[in-house]
């Protein structure tokens, strides 16, 4: 068992890590590589590939992978991050997460129309989060990630990322619930929001003194497992809450700031961010190239997969077009809308959930629709340079026209 797993996980690691490399090579998101990489083992004939998005060990790993990949999402960020966030910022976020769930529910209500509401919103929610990490590159290489629309698009980011999590935490309790009633729906909007503000806030005041109190040990590691623990626990509270425990890794990370490992710093060990590099450098890689595994290439000579695929595609671009509405003025408002375009490790988090939610007795989403919004994720990040590049080499007085 123990050889077993030990040859799949040689497999995978080298495979994401030679598309990782391609992919940034050719000046994409090593998360490109990654996910081609998986599609390529998933449809190799030998069967130790094929069987290996169905095996439990694997998948544990790579769950806990996305736990890792959120807690690290949440510490790239500040709970003063989010708070300060100026208006258009908040404009372009809210507007752009609307604008994607109702493009989403609109193409899988025309394309799959009885397929059932919770597929619906489902699709439309996992259509909701951004990727800029690809927008940023570009923004970089064209000398450009100074300009006002570079800095919308990053602001934005910072509430996208809570937006669509509180999005993934609203609908799949919704769907687990049974399609509950308004009230219910409420409710759980309710406790999402609640739990998010009291980690927080307890998080705040409580963490600086366990952190300190850590800062005393002399125990090497102390830094590292008190902020793995910190992250697991969140995550535990929100699935005993019944929420997804996703929500409680992100808000670990949200919390925890460069002041929680100054007294570790001070003393010459790494930071906490510096510490989960390895960790998140072994499991995330995982989680991706199985999200590409277990998406059957086969399924687009299918005609409905095919629409599908087209449906949801246009419907993420479109979707995101109404973040042009949000954009200040003198902002080139087209760049905005395709900054925000990409879909990346949200959508995938949002397909491996829906295998998981079963509704009338099945897994929410079928390989078609899983199938589908890979490709989705994959084809707005190849697409998303072209049409910056696109948009930023137009006139100026697009923008003032705009405006």
């Amino acid at each position: 068992m123990v050889a077993h797993l030990a040859l799949l996980l040689a497999v995978v690691l080298v495979a994401a890590k030679v598309g990782g490399e391609i992919a940034t090579r050719l000046r994409q998101p090593p998360v490109l590589g990654e996910l081609l990489a998986g599609l390529l083992l998933g449809a190799l004939p030998w069967s130790e590939f094929r069987n290996l998005g169905s095996d439990r060990t694997v998948d544990m790993l790579s769950q806990l992978g996305v736990l890792i990949l959120l807690f690290e999402v949440g510490l790239e960020s500040t709970v003063r991050d989010v708070l300060h966030v100026g208006k258009a910022a908040v404009a372009v976020a809210t507007l752009g997460t609307l604008g994607s769930f109702a493009a989403g529910f609109a193409a899988a209500l025309l394309v799959a129309p009885h397929s059932g509401l919770a597929l619906h919103a489902f699709l439309g929610a996992a259509l909701t989060a951004t990727s800029v990490g690809i927008t940023a590159r570009v923004f970089k290489d064209l000398g450009q990630a100074g300009s006002p629309e570079a800095r919308t698009i990053l602001g934005a980011a910072v509430l996208d990322d809570v937006i669509g999590l509180v999005v993934l935490a609203l609908v799949s309790a919704w769907i687990t619930n049974g399609h509950a009633g308004v009230a219910s729906l409420l409710w759980i909007l309710g406790k999402t929001l609640g739990f998010l503000a009291v980690a927080i806030f307890l998080g705040v005041r409580v963490t600086p003194r366990v952190f300190g109190a850590a800062a005393r040990l002399r125990t090497r590691g102390a830094l590292l497992a008190v902020g793995l623990a910190f992250c697991f626990l969140l995550a535990w509270a929100a699935g005993a809450m019944g929420l997804a425990p996703l929500i409680g890794a992100f808000a670990a990370g949200l919390v925890l700031e460069d002041l929680h490992s100054a007294a570790f710093v001070a003393r010459g060990e790494r930071s906490l961010s510096q510490l989960i590099e390895p960790i998140s450098g072994f499991l995330v890689p995982i989680f991706f190239v199985l999200m590409g595994v277990r998406a059957d290439v086969r399924m687009f000579a299918n005609a409905g997969a095919l629409l599908l695929l087209v449906a949801l595609l246009v419907a993420a671009i479109v979707g995101k077009l109404a973040c042009a509405l949000g954009a200040g003025r003198g902002v080139n408002r087209l760049t905005v809308a395709f900054g925000m375009a990409p879909r990346g490790e949200v959508t995938l988090i949002y397909a491996s959930l829906g295998l998981t939610l079963i509704a009338n007795g099945t897994s929410l989403i079928d390989s078609k629709s899983y199938s589908a919004l890979v490709g989705v994720v994959l084809l707005t990040t190849i697409l998303t340079p072209a049409l910056l590049k696109w948009t930023l080499g137009r006139p100026r007085r697009d923008a003032a026209v705009a405006a």
